[in-house]
């Protein structure tokens, strides 16, 4: 008897999903319509950021992912969904929070907390990410990039992992900017222990937040987490609160310092400070790692970035923070990586109003979950000429003037958006400069594939083999 019953009201909630929910008229596939099942297979296997690229263009701007969630791809979906609405008298789009928060046992952080708690850390850390702030720090940014370039100059072989090295410059950077000690990454040669538990944990979240989307599963998540991740996780902690403790028993005036005076907790302190680690050094050197794959199968654009480099400069101490500003196709070469590798290609997801709201002139019910998905809007030929090529010459040519250069938004968008996009910036030309200034790089043949990636949450990169001489 129970399983006709079950059996009915699965098929009746599958015809109200297709021709009754509020969501009925938006473009999509029909089983993702049905259930989330769909999107969250993509997103467990790790391949959502290609799926959407299908969807979108077969479906177009708007696509319904699931049965409550709309996906857009359109430059103009920004500022309807991420921007503040506050000088409107109209109610933000909160973020959703089975994507931020999966779980009730992760305290929140800048990203995951409420707006007005976002807020109140924003204006604390603020002054740290100002540019004249960012300049102070020089110092520290290019002690470990120069490190980087004399573990590379005494290497032993002229084949290199550089997706490592970079990992391990950026690790060792917010290390220190944050920490006031680096990992110690690139004078070991590899990993900190609490880099790798980092690591390890990205699919797992991944898992969690797939959970979440089940209202009733929440409640046995601690269930399907092995023994051996939580106690990672055990660990993870630990590693982060004794740096914690360092780092409080001395005055100083870096990044993580507005946060030490204004968290409510040791918890949402911790929570912070990984956030601070993995988004301060994960993205850049992801970044890092796909401009100069890009840059070395697209040869013609790499000798034109050698060129500007080293025209430019006769000594590496000519190369800094201000001297760079002034090469145009170097940023160039960053904001069309950007493009076609986005550290974070993945959409950030709101939950639209009670009220419902008007995105694209379209009206969406409230309660819907809205996002825009980066990857497949930066690829979309509607709006980049040439989209899948590698051309940073597309942002001052003629022939590529009727791209939508406001739909490149890998920093996010509006009031929430990443704070440490002038860092990232400063961090990645300093080192894609110093590297194309010392070195002569080439592809390796075993990464001609590299960028045939999964993708949970961040790109699970393999490794990044090339000769420099």
């Amino acid at each position: 008897m129970v399983r006709p019953v079950a059996t009915i009201l699965l098929f009746s909630r599958a015809i109200y999903n297709v021709f009754f929910h509020p969501l009925s008229r938006f473009p999509g596939p029909v089983f993702n319509a049905i259930s989330s099942l769909p999107y969250c297979y993509h997103v467990l296997k790790g391949s959502q950021v290609y799926d959407m690229v299908r969807l979108h263009e077969t479906y177009g701007d708007i696509v319904r992912i699931a049965p409550n969630q709309l996906y857009f791809s359109h430059p103009d979906a920004w500022q309807d969904i991420l921007a503040s609405r506050r000088g409107e008298k109209k109610e933000d789009m909160e973020k959703a929070g089975w994507f931020y928060r999966a779980s009730d046992e992760l305290p929140p952080h800048i990203v995951s907390t409420t707006r007005e708690r976002h807020d109140t850390l924003r204006r604390a850390i603020g002054p740290s990410f100002a540019e004249k702030a960012i300049r102070e720090q020089e110092p520290v940014v290019r002690k470990y990039a120069d490190l980087l370039i004399d573990r590379l100059s005494s290497s032993s072989s002229s084949r290199v992992t550089i997706s490592d090295w970079y990992n391990y410059t950026t690790f060792d950077v917010i290390g220190d900017l944050a920490f006031g000690e680096s990992f110690g990454c690139l004078q070991a040669s590899e990993y900190h222990e609490w880099i790798k538990e980092v690591f390890a944990s990205i699919h797992l979240f991944a898992i969690v937040q797939m959970m979440a989307l089940y209202p009733f599963l929440r409640r046995f998540l601690s269930l399907f987490i092995p023994s051996s991740m939580k106690q990672a996780r055990l660990l993870h902690k630990q590693h982060t609160v004794e740096r914690l403790r360092r780092r409080m028993a001395i005055d100083r005036q870096d990044i993580m310092k507005g946060f030490i005076t204004t968290c409510f907790s040791t918890d949402e302190l911790i929570s912070n400070a990984e956030l601070l680690t993995v988004a301060g050094s994960e993205t850049t050197a992801s970044l890092l790692s796909g401009v100069t794959y890009l840059l070395l199968t697209n040869r013609d654009k790499y000798q034109k970035l050698v060129a500007e480099v080293r025209s430019s400069f006769q000594t590496v101490e000519e190369i800094n923070f201000v001297s760079l500003g002034q090469l145009p196709y170097l940023l160039a070469c960053l904001d069309e990586g950007l493009r076609l590798y986005p550290p974070v290609a993945i959409a950030s997801p709101r939950v639209v109003p009670e009220q419902g709201a008007y995105i694209l002139n379209t009206f969406v019910p409230g309660n819907t979950t809205v996002a825009v998905h980066q990857y497949s809007l930066f690829r979309r030929a509607k709006y980049f000429k040439h989209a899948e090529q590698f051309i940073p010459e597309r942002i001052s040519d003629r022939e590529y003037a009727s791209d939508r250069r406001d739909a490149l938004q890998p920093f996010s968008f509006g009031p929430r958006n990443c704070i440490g996009k002038s860092l990232a910036y400063h961090e990645m030309r300093l080192i894609l400069a110093l590297m194309v200034f010392t070195f002569d790089m080439e592809l390796c043949e075993d990464s001609r594939n590299w960028m045939d990636q999964k993708n949970f949450l961040l790109w699970q990169k393999g490794g990044l083999n090339i000769f420099i001489r």
